[in-house]
């Protein structure tokens, strides 16, 4: 059951990312390999996830008629996307999963919980309030079911979580005049910064070297030490871990930029110095790069 619910928050992955990027139907074999390979190396039931992602992405049309039906006050393009997407994958396991294999209750109380685990602090009721409504509609099927046992969730204490060390850098380079800064957008509409995981005992300017080149496609020489800042996030097959990125500034020859195969990215360019500030950031990665402004901007570097 626990493989399952892995499975279906990489499908979930899937469907954000596929949405995001216009539902292009080509782009879906290529989303799913890529997500189970960064996000659930050890997954066993892969066809259970490409059936899944295949079966929702037929229905689609047929599934979002049901969520405007359901939820009227709600037009399905005002609907957050993992919301919109947990809604859609839940109905079709509502829907059209074999019951035998996924009880009406049990397809609620996974999509319920995925809305939970990736949604806003109402996404779990908003779900909960859409499929109800279409559960008593088919007339409550498994309703007199015994109830399905709630595995009681352990938190881990903030010092006893799983460290994961990342590397990543403002990245700058001189035009003529004129002074640039390059940046990835991320699927969930905010500029930031190229950074990845180091590898085993790997040097951290070696590893930041390395994962600037994989993911933007340049060199870069780094000139200085910016900023560390660490994060919790979620690890489908650990949990809760804390990622501590150590941030440099680093030097490249300006020129194109080559996204790589990095999930959860869309996008990598150059802004000019003085336009960088406008740019939509995380909150804890603007006042790293203010410092990497000052620095450049200053001739520090």
């Amino acid at each position: 059951m626990a493989n399952r619910h892995l499975s279906r928050s990489i499908v979930l992955q899937a469907l954000f990312e596929w949405d995001f990027c216009g539902r292009k139907d080509g782009s879906i074999s290529l989303i799913v390999g890529r997500d189970v390979k960064e996000f659930a190396p050890g997954v066993s039931d892969v066809s259970f996830i490409e059936e899944l992602m295949k079966g929702i992405v037929a229905k689609q049309s047929e599934l979002d008629d049901i969520i405007a039906k359901a939820a009227p006050e709600w037009p399905i393009d005002k609907i957050s996307p993992v919301d919109r997407n947990v809604l859609r994958l839940g109905l079709y396991e509502l829907l059209f999963a074999d019951r035998r294999e996924v009880p009406a209750k049990v397809a609620i109380n996974e999509a319920i919980e995925l809305a939970k685990t990736f949604g806003g602090d109402t996404s779990g009721r908003f779900v909960n309030g859409v499929l109800g409504a279409v559960y008593k509609e088919l007339g409550e099927p498994g309703k007199d079911a015994e109830p399905i046992p709630k595995k009681k969730k352990i938190e881990v204490p903030y010092e006893q979580m799983p460290i994961q060390h990342l590397g990543g850098a403002v990245v700058y380079a001189r035009d003529g005049d004129d002074i640039y800064m390059a940046f990835v957008h991320d699927i969930f509409g905010h500029w930031t910064l190229s950074k990845g995981k180091l590898e085993g005992e790997e040097d951290v300017k070696a590893g930041t070297i390395r994962e600037i080149k994989e993911e933007m496609g340049i060199d870069i020489v780094i000139e200085a030490d910016l900023s560390e800042n660490e994060y919790i996030a979620n690890d489908p097959n650990i949990g809760k871990i804390r990622k501590q990125v150590h941030y440099f500034l680093g030097q490249a020859k300006f020129g194109p930029l080559t996204r790589g195969p990095s999930g959860g990215l869309d996008d990598a360019k150059w802004f000019k110095l003085d336009a960088i500030l406008d740019l939509n950031f995380y909150n804890d990665i603007l006042p790293i790069v203010a410092k990497a402004v000052t620095i450049v901007s200053e001739g520090k570097a």
